[in-house]
């Protein structure tokens, strides 16, 4: 019997990361795919890369999109990441760093990767506690999105292959992602989260993802791995 496969998307970040790990304990063979989306720096694909490695994926796939041509965001235009900002600042409204339509882009070419492949199952770290904001995160647009899948593809309308998005940490704080990633053995010095690192690649420890992830390690009573500027 063959062994059930999953395609992966991997930003490099704790998120993701667990996900992965979740999926690879449920004991799927992983595709991991990652983008060159014309963000501010490499830094991310560097660790995606290397938990690709770790989690010894079948194929670790990274696409080039530059959207960077479209900007409307801090993180492909030149527009400066919000830096100091309170709890309550940051899950008031949605952030600059949202990145036009990005899991729409990057969950549809999932989509076709996992046509191609034969999968059903796409797996995204996508997260409605502890996040920016972002509206492509909430659990209704997964839903949306899913239903779409199965409309658009001809695997699913000819009935052999029925898509599933599976975000298993979509409802956790980040404590407890990072409470489960670590009982599964996740390494979280080889993520990055920071949306605006120093040139030697450093968490400048200030924009909300490094804040978001400072709390969580400390709210799970777990050591921050993480190498910050100051």
């Amino acid at each position: 019997m063959s062994r059930k496969k999953a395609v992966v998307l991997s930003s490099g970040g704790i998120d993701s990361t667990t996900v992965m790990a979740i999926a690879k304990t449920e004991g799927y063979e992983l595709y991991s795919l990652s983008f060159r989306y014309g963000q501010r720096h490499a830094i991310e694909l560097d660790a995606a890369r290397k938990i690709a490695q770790v989690f010894k994926v079948k194929e670790h796939l990274v696409i080039d999109i530059d959207l960077g041509k479209i900007g409307g965001s801090a993180l492909t235009d030149n527009i400066d990441v919000p830096k100091k900002r309170s709890g309550e600042e940051i899950s008031k409204e949605i952030p600059i760093t949202y990145v036009p339509a990005r899991n729409t882009i990057f969950l549809s070419y999932a989509l076709a990767w996992a046509e191609v492949l034969g999968i059903a199952d796409i797996f995204i770290g996508a997260n409605t506690i502890d996040y920016s904001g972002y509206p492509d995160c909430r659990p209704e647009y997964i839903e949306a999105f899913e239903k779409m899948a199965n409309l658009a593809t001809k695997s699913s309308v000819e009935g052999t292959i029925k898509i599933k998005i599976r975000t298993p940490v979509i409802r956790m704080t980040k404590a407890e992602i990072i409470t489960r990633g670590s009982a599964l053995g996740v390494d979280y010095s080889m993520t990055h989260s920071c949306y605006d690192p120093s040139p030697e690649g450093k968490a400048c420890g200030f924009c909300d993802s490094c804040q978001l992830r400072k709390k969580g390690f400390k709210e799970a009573g777990i050591p921050d791995p993480t190498h910050y500027v100051s």
